[in-house]
């Protein structure tokens, strides 16, 4: 990827950039191609709001707790797999 420098004096460009501060842009050129216009930073931000949303947070730690196990012997006997002692 390549950088490149804005000059003060490009002011359509400059209100592009303004204007992808707030929202990413789709940018459209005459011939139908499509170019993306997003703040790099704007990742770190999706995060920030993320882990600043408690009920989403909250899901996600009940989630991540380990869940109660039972062994797999029960697990037959409630299945009805076990084999029969006269078999």
């Amino acid at each position: 990827m390549k950088t490149v420098t804005i000059s003060p004096r490009s002011q359509s460009i400059r209100g592009l950039l303004a204007q992808a501060s707030h929202d990413n842009l789709i940018l459209r050129a005459p011939d139908g191609r499509e170019f993306i216009l997003a703040e790099i930073d704007d990742f770190d931000r999706e995060i920030e709001l993320t882990r600043q949303n408690k009920a989403l947070m909250k899901l996600l730690a009940a989630r991540s707790k380990p869940k109660k196990r039972i062994p797999l012997a029960q697990a037959r006997r409630q299945l009805g797999l076990t084999k029969s002692a006269a078999a």
